[in-house]
This record gives C-alpha cells, sequence and structure tokens, in this order.
C-alpha cells in the first residue's frame, strides 16, 4: 500500500479534500513549513504524524535535508504538496522525481512560476482579461510550476469577478482534482 506524505503551508482544504477521500487510507505523514492550521486538520482526522519546520530559521537547502531525512524515516512513496509554498533544492527534487506532484490554481504552463501562487494568480488572471481559469495539478519537475500534468480542470471567468469569487471557483475544482490525481498516479504506478 503506497504511503503518502502531504506537504501544507496553510489552512488545509486541499488536505481535507484527500482526507474526505479514499486517499485517507494512504496519508502516513502531514509536514507544514511554517505554523499552519492544516496540521491541526490532520490531527483531527486521526493523522498523528505531523511535524512543523521553520523555513525562515532553516533556509531552503536545510529545509530540503530535514525533510528528506523524514520522508526516509515514514518509508514515503509519494508526496503531495497540498498548498506547499516553500521551494526545494534541486537535489530533493531531482530524488523525488516522478513521485512528487503539486497543485497549482491556474491552467498551466501560464499564471505559474516565480510570485505565481495564491491571490497572485486570480488577480494575474483577471488582469489578462482571461475568460477561463482552473487549477493543474502536476509532477514537480525542475524548476517553479514545471513538471508533467497529470490533470487540469476549468472554470469560467466571468465579468465582474473578483479575486475572491474566482479563487473560489477554482478551489472547489481543486478539491475533486487533487484527490483524483492522486488516486491515478497510485493506480499507475503499480
Amino acid at each position: 500500500m503506497p504511503r503518502i506524505a502531504v506537504f501544507v503551508s496553510g489552512g488545509g482544504s486541499n488536505l481535507q479534500a484527500l482526507i474526505d477521500s479514499e486517499v485517507r487510507q494512504h496519508i502516513v505523514l502531514v509536514i507544514a513549513d511554517r505554523p499552519a492550521a492544516a496540521l491541526q486538520r490532520a490531527r483531527d482526522a486521526g493523522i498523528i504524524d505531523t511535524i512543523e519546520f521553520s523555513r525562515k530559521a532553516l533556509g531552503k537547502q536545510r529545509l530540503s535535508e530535514e525533510i528528506q531525512k523524514a520522508v526516509e524515516a515514514y518509508r514515503i512513496d509519494l508526496i503531495v504538496l497540498a498548498g506547499y509554498l516553500s521551494i526545494f533544492t534541486e537535489e530533493f527534487s531531482a530524488a523525488w522525481r516522478g513521485k512528487m506532484i503539486n497543485i497549482h490554481p491556474a491552467l498551466l504552463p501560464r499564471f505559474g512560476g516565480k510570485g505565481m501562487y495564491g491571490h497572485h494568480v486570480h488577480e494575474a488572471v483577471i488582469a489578462a482579461g482571461e475568460t477561463e481559469s482552473g487549477c493543474t495539478v502536476h509532477f514537480v519537475g525542475e524548476g517553479v510550476d514545471k513538471g508533467e500534468i497529470i490533470l487540469q480542470a476549468r472554470v469560467p471567468v466571468f465579468e465582474g469577478d473578483t479575486v475572491e469569487s474566482l479563487a473560489a471557483r477554482v478551489l472547489e475544482e481543486e478539491h475533486k482534482a487533487l484527490p483524483e490525481a492522486v488516486l491515478r498516479v497510485m493506480s499507475e504506478s503499480r
């Protein structure tokens, strides 16, 4: 049975979507890179193995090294980045190529890369006059928001949309897309 670690940085609504799906039985560890409400959400769901690292205190190199030690200790097979904001070292990303996936709140390759996270993405989509947005689940590759796309879900962008209204519509699709993508990756790796 594949062992999954979910990485979080915030409230954990995508983690909750995984917990509420059949993926839950595979989640053995939740890691945060800062104080995150998602860790309590994990504990409330019975996932007692949670680790909080301080990205600011450790820096990118040491954070990647400490996370590598943790995922080795827990014999992790798949890493799911569910609203995780820290960037890994190239060595860490290379070691987990094909075994680490991310969800992004836009239709990659557009509106991805450095600085494109959270509300910044939705602001950029609206400012560009796009008529469609959505989310992308992809394998983590070299570079930020790069890597083979596993699946995308689309939503319309309406005239008069605010960052908040568009974000809510995209997040609703994220909650469906992430568990579906994880299940797809697990079934293909068997």
